[in-house]
């Protein structure tokens, strides 16, 4: 049996290779995955575009004989056991969680319970918890078999929303009387978007995209107002925050040179923008206003749970999920691809800015 990945040049993320090698034996205790499906979105590109600093790239090392700088950007999706060295685990059940652009993975279940388990592989043990947990679909309350690309495709972007919504308004949002999200039509903007209309009504929410995106952005029905970002100088001078998704350095400094001290906190989250990433993601010296702060939402997460516990935590979760579901689950078209050649093109389409914000990718390997 060989198992196929799709390798990335980390310090030139369109140099990409399709890699097949052998599948080596099933160690002890472990479980093979055969990955039936992942969605691809900005949030993959914001992987690999800071993986270095967040550890994206550790979670999914490529084979030993991969070149050196080659690495496995991750996904969220599906998988079937098909292998199982794990008494608590029986071949043929299904789980959802983190898995590599790949045909298989392998993972060494522990804190095994009937709705899932975290694997306990010694090279994922120093990166956050959140990405190390699998959830048994057969006993997962989220699960909806009729949605699964939905929550391919959005769930992991909408909680990121859901937790900046919540810490804003644990900071009773800074003062502020309207948020700025840039990158509008983004997955994760939405579910800020959509979570913040639900949770904090009297904060308007102001889009910001590109001239092309206006249309779909608007017709989300989740801003009060969209703007294309050459029409920046129109958006009201009033007290607000920004959440940053595009990671473009020009963009960030225009939004605080407009807002100037008005700007009650400017928060950075994503990297849409490629070509921007390396000032916009992080690089904000001499800017008017609050300085930059960046958000990772793993560690909120954290938090979060620790705060309202896992049962009642996901009930908040939940219910603010169906809320979005039915906000936007006619607005983005699922297309679904065979293939993990599709998932390598699907990946440098978006590098590129190619793909249309309004089709949610699924990818079959």
């Amino acid at each position: 049996m060989t198992i196929t990945q799709v390798h990335v040049r980390k310090s030139a993320l369109t140099e990409t290779a399709l890699v097949e090698t052998p599948l080596a034996p099933l160690a002890d205790g472990a479980v093979r995955l055969a990955i039936e499906s992942f969605s691809v979105t900005a949030n993959n590109i914001t992987y690999a575009v800071v993986g270095d600093g967040f550890k994206y790239w550790d979670f999914f090392p490529p084979k030993a004989e991969a070149p050196d700088g080659m690495g496995i950007v991750p996904m969220w999706g599906h998988a079937q056991v098909i292998e199982s060295n794990c008494p608590d685990i029986a071949v043929g059940e299904r789980v959802y969680g983190y898995l590599p652009m790949a045909s298989h993975l392998d993972v060494v279940p522990g804190k095994v319970h009937p709705g899932g388990f975290t694997d306990m592989t010694d090279y994922r043990q120093p990166m956050s918890p959140v990405y190390n947990a699998y959830t048994r679909l057969s006993a997962d309350p989220e699960h909806d078999p009729a949605h699964e690309a939905e929550r391919m495709i959005f769930g992991p972007l909408f909680k990121t929303g859901f937790v900046i919504d919540y810490f804003m308004r644990a900071q009773d949002w800074f003062g502020a009387e309207q948020v700025i999200l840039t990158s509008a039509s983004s997955k994760t903007a939405m579910g800020l978007a959509s979570v913040a209309k639900q949770n904090s009504p009297g904060i308007r929410r102001i889009g910001l995209t590109s001239a092309a995106n206006v249309d779909f952005v608007r017709g989300t029905g989740l801003y009060d107002a969209v703007y294309a970002y050459d029409d920046l100088g129109a958006v009201p001078v009033e007290p607000s925050v920004s959440v940053d998704f595009a990671g473009n350095a020009k963009l960030l400094a225009a939004v605080h040179y407009h807002f100037e001290d008005n700007l009650k906190y400017s928060c950075l989250v994503g990297a849409t923008h490629i070509e921007e990433r390396g000032a916009g993601f992080g690089g904000s010296g001499g800017l008017p206003g609050p300085k930059p702060a960046l958000f990772f939402a793993p560690d909120h997460f954290v938090s979060f749970f620790k705060e309202h516990g896992a049962v009642e935590g996901g009930k908040m979760a939940a219910a603010a999920w169906q809320g979005f579901l039915a906000a936007v689950g006619s607005s983005v078209v699922i297309v679904r691809l065979k293939g993990l050649d599709a998932a390598r093109a699907t990946f440098l389409e978006m590098i590129g800015g190619h793909v249309d914000p309004a089709k949610g990718i699924v990818i079959e390997p």
